[in-house]
């Protein structure tokens, strides 16, 4: 499905029908580790090829890989125990970040309450009870109101996160992700970003898990200089 036709009941059809039928065995083996080994890759087929080349925040030394996702999406929460556990193992050579979408504006209170738990380094505690409020307790979470009234209920403190929820910085922030996504030419989540130099999702490597092993098979090109 092209972005635009994105709308958010469908935002996620992008993934593959062959995702969304395979949901429920994705979300029971969602803890296991991709299986590792080479795997052939075919551009156009398996993942896409930027056509300039995207200057990274990851320092010297260091290859990017980031996750776009959208709280709202179900593919992206049964990926995110997946994808935290292949972070959690990935080789030192890697900085790993997260991007949550905004096809359109109605997704930037999530995008917010993401940048201000980042701000308050809560990102490892809270970020995935956000996916289990959203998908479990069948929580919104997609107005201010909302958002701050279920932050405080975490024990987080008000004052604090409404500072950052608002800061200045914020709106920076927001601006650098329809970036990253437009760049990227995201056209469905999840989906990763590698590099700066070439994008994957489930439509095109099959499955999420699959986009796993491709990610892999290009850091491995990135890292011999191909």
């Amino acid at each position: 499905m092209k972005r635009r036709d994105f709308n958010l009941a469908t935002l996620c059809v992008a993934t593959t029908a062959a995702v969304v039928s395979n949901t429920s065995a994705w979300a029971q083996n969602a803890a296991t580790k991709p299986t590792s080994g080479p795997i052939n890759l075919k551009e156009g087929k398996d993942y896409q090829k930027l056509e300039r080349p995207l200057v990274t925040d990851a320092g010297a030394g260091k290859i990017e890989v980031i996750e776009f996702f959208w709280y709202s999406c179900p593919h992206c929460n049964a990926f995110e125990p997946t994808f935290a556990n292949w972070a959690k193992t990935a080789p030192n050579d890697l900085v790993i970040r997260r991007i949550p979408v905004a096809f359109n504006e109605s997704f930037a209170p999530q995008q917010r309450l993401f940048f201000a738990l980042e701000a308050l380094n809560l990102l490892e505690s809270l970020h995935p009870k956000v996916f289990t409020a959203v998908h479990v307790e069948k929580q919104a979470l997609k107005t201010d109101a909302s958002i701050q009234t279920w932050v405080e209920k975490q024990g987080v403190d008000r004052t604090k996160f409404a500072e950052a929820y608002k800061s200045f910085g914020m709106t920076s922030k927001l601006r650098r992700a329809v970036q990253l996504q437009n760049e990227f030419k995201v056209e469905g989540v999840p989906s990763l970003g590698i590099a700066g130099r070439f994008y994957t999702d489930g439509s095109l490597a099959g499955s999420m898990e699959r986009a796993l092993q491709v990610t892999e098979g290009l850091l491995a090109q990135v890292r011999q200089g191909k």
